[in-house]
């Protein structure tokens, strides 16, 4: 087709053709990976890579399990999942029992979980991006364990964003945030610029937007006006606990029907939902517009989910590696397994090549084995069986006791025995699906020229984007000069608006595992090619490489007040779903319900602790 030529769907970039062969493998059994990449470097389709996940789906389905080969072992301890909270886990056992022998277990090629890695090289640079946890940050404060790990890892979040961040970087080139109006929802293409530097009818004037739709926009931006009158601040934020922000746009504050598509996908990024589906509430605490009138007291209120009560009440400090929390993750297989990644500091890891070789070692007394989905955990007299594929084979490990850091909605498959209650619960655990894009770009000359870093865009797929932190460390530079190399970052949340919070993930999920990378890859050449062109942006000539981290279980489930109940202490799903199960523990951010790599440490230390104590 013409136009896919014209936005260069035709160009040789690494693309489908490397990764999406492994969907025709057999089931799970994804055969190593010799000749490619190191993963980082790999692009096309990744997070959950095909051959990740096929047959986790083939055993829910009620695929028979297979009959292992052969068995290994024993372990002092197994960890299922080689994320954040896997690693964690493994790394406080060790503290506990230095002379353990453990091995951790992954269904993907990168370790990691969700803090992923995409890794771009291009002349002498290296370009780093996060394919999945951005970074450090939590709405309330870490914790003593979450905090005493970074430290031992030597990450001082606020001393390493005063030597090594550059938050006012794109507003020293003249660059700030856009909004893009697609033709498809607001009848013509059309980018929004100058916003927060000047009025929103000034930013407004020349778009396609109807006057009343302008004119709404500005008002519920700009406008200090009390739409609750009569009700005490406690009797406000009551109501917009129950209430919807599209509610409270609509039925309180009297935006019309054509002015709402404007602010349906403001909170996908935090909520993995739009408008519908979040409370007013919630949003209003993380600055949303709207409620500049209302004159509601600071500070966190019933009714509030995990995110914006946490953020209401102050946040933690942040930190952004060029990797997002990949860099977590490096660290702490650097702590395990020292070979595998070599350094001594925490700038050093950053530009640090890991040896993947090393990683499961057999005379290592921690070994990782990526590539290896576990379909069976069980328990077996005074141990613990589990059956996973390696290769295409079924094998078998056995050992003394096991952390299950993997997702929570799993567990009941992986553990058929556990206690019907304690299986509801988890399944309730309906994770949040995320596409993060990340994208090389020849230069970044269109932004300069729109004079824009990021952008919005709410009708389209790929609802926001931007250009790369300004990040400088150990030897690292993320953004050289207007004219060389960049990366972009773009993220999409599959949503079903008007079903409930899980409905809208369940059918999001169906529809990321059913859209191919070519899709991917065709509307986003589109949105960039649309919203840049004025610019001089051409897609066919300035997009270098592209990675899809494809996420069907992202974010961890956080409790919605207006589809969740007020659970009494102890009783929460996820305080049930995470119960010990004789020799078994659970972790990862789901045991939490909270989303943030500070509850994936936790959870880790409360499941080791669990184990310890028995």
């Amino acid at each position: 087709m013409s136009r896919d030529r014209a936005l260069g769907m035709d160009r040789p970039i690494p693309r489908r053709d490397l990764l999406q062969g492994a969907a025709a493998l057999a089931l799970g059994g994804a055969a190593p990976a010799a000749g490619l990449p190191d993963p980082p470097l790999r692009q096309g389709l990744r997070g959950s890579q095909p051959g990740s996940f096929e047959a986790m789906h083939a055993l829910a389905a009620g695929a028979p399990l297979p009959s292992a080969t052969d068995t290994e072992g024993p372990y002092d301890l197994v960890v299922v999942g080689a994320g954040i909270s896997g690693l964690a886990a493994a790394l406080f056992w060790r503290d506990a029992r230095p002379e353990a022998r453990i091995l951790i277990l992954d269904n993907h090629d990168d370790f990691g979980g969700h803090a992923r890695r995409n890794e771009y090289r291009i002349g002498t640079r290296t370009l780093l991006m996060n394919g999945g946890t951005m970074l450090i940050d939590s709405p309330r404060p870490y914790g003593a364990v979450a905090a005493g790990l970074l430290r031992r890892l030597g990450i001082e979040p606020e001393a390493l964003a005063a030597r090594h961040a550059d938050p006012g970087f794109w507003r020293r080139q003249g660059m700030g945030r856009g909004v893009f109006l697609d033709h498809a929802t607001f009848g013509a293409d059309h980018l929004l610029t100058g916003i927060g530097d000047r009025p929103w009818a000034e930013v407004l004037r020349d778009s396609p937007l109807p006057s009343a739709v302008q004119q709404d926009i500005a008002r519920l931006h700009e406008a200090r006006t009390d739409y609750l009158p009569g009700l005490s601040s406690a009797g406000k934020k009551a109501l917009l606990a129950r209430t919807s922000y599209h509610d409270y746009l609509a039925r309180i504050a009297g935006a019309g029907a054509a002015t709402l598509p404007f602010f349906q996908a403001m909170s996908h990024g935090e909520w993995g939902v739009g408008a519908d589906a979040v409370s007013a509430l919630d949003v209003w605490a993380l600055g949303f517009p709207g409620f500049q009138g209302l004159d509601l007291a600071p500070g966190a209120a019933a009714g509030m989910g995990y995110t914006a009560a946490g953020y209401a009440e102050g946040g933690s400090a942040r930190f952004h590696f060029p990797d997002g929390n990949a860099s977590i993750a490096r660290l702490l297989v650097r702590a395990l397994i020292p070979q595998a990644v070599p350094g001594g500091s925490v700038e050093d890891v950053v530009l640090a090549r890991a040896d993947y070789a090393r990683l499961d070692r057999p005379e290592a007394a921690t070994r990782l084995r990526l590539e290896s989905p576990v379909l069976r955990v069980r328990q077996a007299g005074d141990a613990v069986e589990l059956t996973y594929l390696r290769h295409g084979e079924a094998r078998r490990v056995v050992a003394a006791r096991c952390v299950l850091a993997c997702w929570g909605m799993t567990i009941p498959h992986l553990c058929p025995d556990l206690p019907e209650a304690q299986a509801a619960a988890l399944r309730s655990q309906v994770k949040v699906p995320l596409v993060y894009v990340s994208v090389l770009l020849r230069n970044w000359l269109a932004f300069r020229r729109l004079g824009i870093a990021r952008a919005q865009a709410p009708g389209s797929r790929f609802t926001a984007l931007w250009l790369d932190w300004k990040t400088r460390i150990g030897g690292y530079d993320s953004i050289g000069r207007p004219e060389e190399p960049v990366l972009l970052f773009l993220s999409h949340v599959p949503t079903a608006p008007g079903l409930d919070q899980r409905a809208q993930h369940r059918a999001g999920r169906a529809a990321m595992l059913a859209t191919t990378f070519e899709e991917y890859e065709r509307d986003l050449r589109d949105e960039l090619q649309r919203l840049l062109s004025a610019g001089g942006f051409e897609a066919a000539r300035d997009i270098l490489g592209i990675t899809v981290n494809r996420w069907p279980h992202g974010y961890a489930y956080e409790y919605n007040p207006l589809f969740d109940p007020a659970w009494p202490p102890g009783e929460a799903p996820h305080e049930i779903g995470r119960r010990r199960f004789g020799r078994i523990a659970i972790a990862n951010s789901d045991a939490g319900a909270a989303a943030y790599t500070d509850s994936a440490i936790h959870q880790a230390h409360r499941a080791v602790t669990e184990l310890l104590a028995d």
